[in-house]
């Protein structure tokens, strides 16, 4: 989604109601705001990331089958080769 807004003399810039809603910003959040390379603004609630990250690393947990080797997983998730034959 783009929306445009204008950058008062002070600097500040009003976030537009449905972004604040789609980022879940509300009135007294902290947000980290970041300068890009290209030239961009990137503004984010803050611990959206490390909240994402906790959440990412949750499903890793879950997911991860430990203790067997990559050929072992391999043949868990798609059936060992060598008992295909011709069919």
């Amino acid at each position: 989604m783009t929306m445009g807004t204008t950058v008062t003399s002070k600097g500040q810039v009003t976030l537009p109601k449905q972004v604040r809603d789609q980022a879940g910003i509300k009135p007294g959040d902290e947000v980290d705001v970041h300068a890009t390379s290209s030239g961009g603004v990137y503004i984010e609630k803050r611990g959206a990331k490390s909240s994402y990250r906790k959440r990412l690393e949750a499903l890793a947990r879950r997911r991860l089958v430990r203790g067997i080797t990559t050929d072992e997983y391999m043949k868990l998730m798609r059936g060992d080769p060598n008992e295909d034959g011709d069919k």
